[in-house]
């Protein structure tokens, strides 16, 4: 890898680096991430924690996901963007939100999961591995 991934929030006070390569990289269509991404879905990268530097304030908030893990979502308290997941089951994993890289243009999904709840009007990318759902081990 020759050139971390950066990004952050809205205003510029939450802000992350993260040097290695996402291990993968996904776009989500389930009903949370419709409500959270305000859109159709949410696309993602996963990234092993150790390798993020984080710095800012945060808030977060926990949920449970369709397949009962805990899921924080962070997001800066001041501007209210959501920025990256973390996994209190999973700790060594951080998921970035892709819309939040300074370099979007970097990310590259591989697989689709929930598609079967996906909107008629965000379909799946035919082009890339789709899961009628999320496999237990993903999350």
């Amino acid at each position: 890898m020759t050139t971390p991934y950066r990004g952050g929030c809205g205003c510029g006070a939450l802000r992350y680096e993260i040097a290695a390569e996402p291990f993968q990289t996904n776009d989500c269509h389930c009903r949370q991430c419709q409500r959270d991404s305000g859109t159709g879905h949410g696309s993602y990268m996963a990234f092993p924690v150790a390798a993020a530097v984080l710095q800012g304030e945060t808030r977060s908030h926990d949920f449970i996901g369709d397949l009962g893990t805990v899921k924080r979502r962070v997001f800066c308290p001041t501007c209210g963007t959501p920025v990256y997941i973390l996994f209190p089951q999973m700790p060594d994993l951080i998921v970035v939100k892709a819309g939040t890289l300074d370099e979007p243009e970097r990310y590259r999904p591989q697989v689709v999961f929930w598609a079967e709840a996906a909107q008629s009007w965000d379909p799946p990318n035919p082009a890339l591995k789709i899961l009628a759902r999320m496999p237990p081990a993903a999350g």
